[in-house]
């Protein structure tokens, strides 16, 4: 039995807090997690190792029981703003986890928030940031509110749209706000100091400002950017105009962010990010080997996008995964269009599975990737996510992770994989892929379906039911085709078939 304090971790399936819990672990603490759907945890690596709490966050009851017994309550839980009383609901939900951490005993909370200079009106993201961390701050329980600038790491929001806009942009006219100072941080130095503050003096109660003292601007982070990823230099010029509004749709559309996360990301750019302290050097001693810099910290991002191992990403929400599918029994009485189609290969079914939890990202749909393309631009630009999404991972899926413009929803190994639609659509619309052993080879079936919402749903179904009638049955040929060349023999069948499936020639470009 542990003798370390136990911790209760929300927000254990985010980008942040989906690296902490594991760490934690690491660290030698009995860890709990509160989430609303237990099951969505099911795939997650560590997930044997913690205790799992079921509850939703507003519900004072269970919160409480979640809180007993646990030392220090790790709230790392931030939406990006979705709602017209998302400030309120933001400010509800930490007051009803600061009373469930006093009913409880709760010794300490700790928060994270964001760098921000005092006197000026912050953006809507910003604000309610602030104003949680002053609400666990007034509380009775003793809070620590780590406050970081843009966070570097693999799959984090901050990173990925750096990233796309160097590798997209080699001219790039931006707003004035390109001009500001920020001050970024590793998400591993993030990490450290998250962990860190179990060992922080009982009682302590205040903000610190955590950063990689590395201060540049924002035109400079995408310079350095190109230099690291080996581009060629990139031109970054100000325009004499914020356009927060102008400038969030661009990111919308020319990265993987969507217009409803790019607009709060770049209105909170409005201002200087960098620490005004740095008091956590007297209580916290810095990682070992120091602080990473910013170029160190885009290098490791890199490498581990190039080896297919990104932990989290910002766009990984299980506890948001969709509706669930409605079984086939349950159309009954309702408008339902499906595009069914079934193939048998010489493959067997693992090699047909392993190109099933491979597909889309980089290695594509396996039919006419033109007009994959095309939707995926017109997503876009109807506020939708595209397809440069992509993948946290080129080989593994997890439930609730994001592939292109597509939601894992349900996952059975080696079986099914069944993808919820994101696009800008008038209707709900699934695509579910399977395979099953047929005689010495495989039986693979691929349904896509869609409920439409009133006419205008029968109408797109229709407008793009003569292009499924090319572009399904290539990719369920082109599915098994790859499945079989994985042991096909001849120089060159495996390795074409599996850079297919997981390439290797270096991190994904927009």
């Amino acid at each position: 039995m542990s003798s370390s304090p136990r911790v209760l971790v929300t927000g254990a399936t985010g980008y942040v807090g989906g690296r902490l819990v594991p760490r934690l672990l690491d660290a030698g603490h009995p860890v709990r997690v509160a989430v609303r759907s237990p099951q969505k945890l099911q795939q997650v690596p560590w997930r044997e190792r913690v205790e799992v709490h079921e509850t939703d966050l507003a519900d004072l009851e269970g919160m409480t029981a979640a809180c007993r017994d646990v030392h220090t309550l790790y709230y790392l839980v931030h939406s990006m703003g979705g709602s017209q009383h998302f400030e309120e609901q933001e400010a509800g939900m930490a007051r009803t986890v600061a009373a469930a951490a006093e009913r409880a005993g709760v010794r300490r909370i700790v928060y994270l928030s964001g760098l921000h200079p005092e006197g000026v009106e912050l953006s809507q993201h910003m604000r309610s940031r602030v104003q949680v961390g002053r609400i666990l701050l007034e509380s009775p329980v003793p809070a620590v509110v780590l406050q970081a600038g843009t966070v570097i790491g693999s799959g984090s929001a901050s990173f990925e749209m750096i990233r796309h806009l160097g590798d997209t942009l080699p001219v790039m006219p931006a707003p004035s706000w390109v001009t500001n100072r920020i001050e970024p941080i590793a998400i591993r130095d993030v990490l450290h100091y998250l962990v860190g503050a179990m060992d922080l003096p009982e009682g302590l109660n205040r903000t610190f400002d955590i950063g990689s003292r590395d201060v540049l601007t924002y035109a400079d982070a995408m310079r350095q950017y190109a230099r690291v990823a080996g581009l060629r230099r990139r031109f970054v010029f100000h325009l004499p105009l914020p356009a927060p509004r102008l400038s969030g749709f661009w990111i919308g559309l020319v990265t993987p962010i969507p217009l409803g996360l790019a607009l709060p990301l770049v209105q909170s750019l409005q201002h200087d990010a960098v620490s005004a302290e740095h008091d956590i050097d007297a209580y916290l001693p810095p990682p070992a080997g120091g602080l990473t810099g910013y170029r160190r910290a885009v290098a490791l991002a890199l490498k581990k996008i190039e080896d297919n191992s990104v932990e989290t990403t910002w766009d990984h929400r299980p506890e948001a995964a969709a509706d669930p599918l409605p079984s086939d029994p349950d159309w009954a009485g309702r408008t339902v269009f499906v595009d069914e189609r079934s193939r048998t290969g010489r493959a067997r079914p693992e090699q047909v599975w392993r190109v099933i939890e491979s597909i889309g990202g980089r290695n594509g749909w396996y039919s006419l990737p033109l007009a994959w393309r095309v939707r995926g631009a017109v997503d876009k630009l109807v506020g939708g996510a595209g397809l440069n999404r992509g993948r946290r991972d080129a080989v593994d899926l997890q439930v609730g992770e994001h592939v292109d413009w597509w939601r894992v929803e349900a996952l059975e190994e080696g079986h099914r994989l069944l993808l919820h639609a994101e696009m800008k659509a008038p209707g709900r619309a699934w695509l579910e892929l399977s395979v099953e052993p047929e005689g010495e080879g495989s039986r693979y079936r691929q349904r896509a379906i869609f409920f439409p919402r009133g006419l205008p749903g029968r109408l797109y179904w229709w407008g793009v039911w003569p292009f499924h009638g090319f572009i399904f049955p290539s990719m369920a040929r082109n599915i098994l085709a790859t499945a079989a060349a994985l042991d096909e023999p001849g120089p060159g069948a495996p390795r074409r078939a599996a850079e297919r499936i997981a390439p290797t020639a270096g991190p994904p470009r927009a």
